[in-house]
């Protein structure tokens, strides 16, 4: 396909060529209406003007009679000007005039009749004009009009006019639309460029933005936005390969060598049984990493969004708080709940309270310590959003590390010597976007905060009460 082709099938051609168009029409249909305004006020104007005329020359016959009245046309002849006269007998002989008998017979008193004329001495040339008839006592006639061969001349001038701004209207507009698709085109192709080489698999090329803040700029933005998400997958699926290659190769590693020691000769059943025992343990750990791997990317794939449901989020937090009481009361942690009332929530009741058991799970393992060990569980309702916060009094975590924790399989040094797979603030932080939410790590001072914030509902009390989102 040409160019010039590619420029005809655009968009913006198309609609440029159907507003050139539908304002023709507009525009045509409005000088339309102004010439026929202008025709129609020349009309009264005419009308008004052969009006005073016959009221003077009545006047004029009432005075003198017949004679006068000749007098007074003769002299209404002689002067220049585009006013017609013509006193006739009733036989239709000229009495006095500057034109000859028309071609009608209308009845004296009726509106101004449009008609041609001749001129006398002009035989055969006809020329417009409009002419009234009165008739006078005797049978006697007088015909007074007007020439409106000015008026046919403006006419032709306006509708000169209106094919010469139509033609100037669709050679401009058809110019602009070339050009506004030219310039759309152009763009589109650049466009069109970056998402052939993101295709080809560079996916750190975005598309263009002109800083005009239109429509282009606003899908630019947005495809932008979405590349950097895809990205930040891609990264994510990345690391992940990385650290399942680096993290679980220890863990399979100890598996298969514990099975290998089960099957050395020589071993007694009661190895046999403490073998099958570890790898059991191990295999154990490595189903829960994969587990918990799998539910991060549902709830990073946006798991469930067709079973959301509205639920009490405090609900939730009293049940994770009684099924923690006795752990907590096991490794002598004072574990404190404050929860309001209908804190509802849209969202996976599972992902959430999965979610809060390992920030439950994280604080009684890391922040269990000190003469005092305590930890909080807090839900409450801060202007349109659910806080649920999880604080405990252990070592916590330093500034520079707390937006580098919430990756997977990320543990910090003070925290290597026990068991876990680094997954648990990853889920959280997971869940937390899931719902539209944020994770948030702070200092407890001392120890650490961990506050999980959700959109709320709003509760709307009427005949039928129902949920809405905050």
């Amino acid at each position: 396909m040409t160019a010039l082709g590619k420029l005809f099938r655009t968009t913006a051609f198309k609609l440029s060529i159907a507003y050139l168009v539908l304002f023709s029409i507009g525009a045509g249909l409005v000088l339309a209406r102004v010439g026929a305004r202008v025709k129609e006020v020349l009309d009264e104007q005419i009308e008004q003007t052969v009006d005073a005329e016959i009221r003077a020359l009545s006047e004029q016959y009432a005075q003198g009679g017949l004679r006068q009245l000749a007098n007074a046309v003769e002299r209404r002849v002689r002067a220049p000007g585009g006013s017609l006269y013509l006193l006739s007998s009733h036989a239709g002989d000229v009495i006095v005039g500057n034109i000859e008998p028309p071609n009608f017979t209308p009845s004296g008193g009726t509106e101004l009749v449009e008609t041609t004329y001749e001129r006398r001495g002009e035989p055969g040339v006809k020329h417009p004009a409009l002419l009234r008839l009165f008739l006078l006592p005797g049978g006697f006639r007088l015909l007074i009009g007007h020439d409106i061969e000015d008026h046919e001349v403006l006419r032709g001038i306006l509708r000169r006019a209106l094919g010469v701004s139509l033609f100037w209207l669709a050679l401009v507009g058809a110019l602009g639309g070339l050009f506004v698709s030219h310039r759309m085109l152009e763009r589109v192709d650049v466009m069109s460029g970056s998402a052939r080489r993101i295709m080809a698999g560079d996916m750190h090329e975005r598309l263009a933005i002109s800083g005009a803040g239109d429509e282009l700029d606003r899908l630019a933005e947005n495809f932008n936005a979405m590349l950097e998400r895809i990205s930040e997958l891609m990264a994510g699926l990345r690391e992940v390969s990385d650290n399942i290659a680096h993290d679980l190769k220890t863990p399979l590693t100890r598996l298969r060598n514990r099975a290998e020691a089960a099957l050395r000769a020589g071993a007694e059943d009661s190895e046999h049984r403490a073998a099958l025992a570890a790898v059991i343990e191990e295999s154990d750990n490595l189903i829960r990493v994969f587990n918990a791997l799998l539910m991060i990317a549902r709830a990073e794939a946006g798991y469930s969004s067709d079973n959301m449901a509205s639920f009490d989020a405090d609900a939730v937090v009293r049940d994770i708080a009684e099924m923690y009481e006795p752990v907590a009361e096991e490794q002598g942690v004072c574990l404190d709940v404050a929860a309001q009332d209908g804190l509802a929530v849209t969202g996976s009741r599972e992902l959430l309270g999965q979610a809060l058991v390992n920030l439950v799970d994280n604080a009684l393992k890391y922040g269990g310590t000190g003469d005092e060990p305590r930890i909080a569980i807090e839900a409450r309702r801060v202007g349109d959003r659910v806080e649920i916060v999880v604080a405990d009094r252990g070592p916590g975590i330093a500034p520079s590390d707390r937006e580098r924790v919430v990756g997977r399989f990320v543990r910090l040094e003070n925290s290597r010597s026990r068991p876990g797979s680094g997954l648990g603030l990853s889920l959280a932080a997971a869940v937390a976007r899931m719902h539209h939410g944020a994770l948030r790590i702070e200092d407890n001072a001392p120890g650490l905060r961990v506050a999980l914030s959700l959109p709320a509902m709003r509760t709307t009390v009427g005949p039928t009460a129902r949920m809405e989102r905050a």
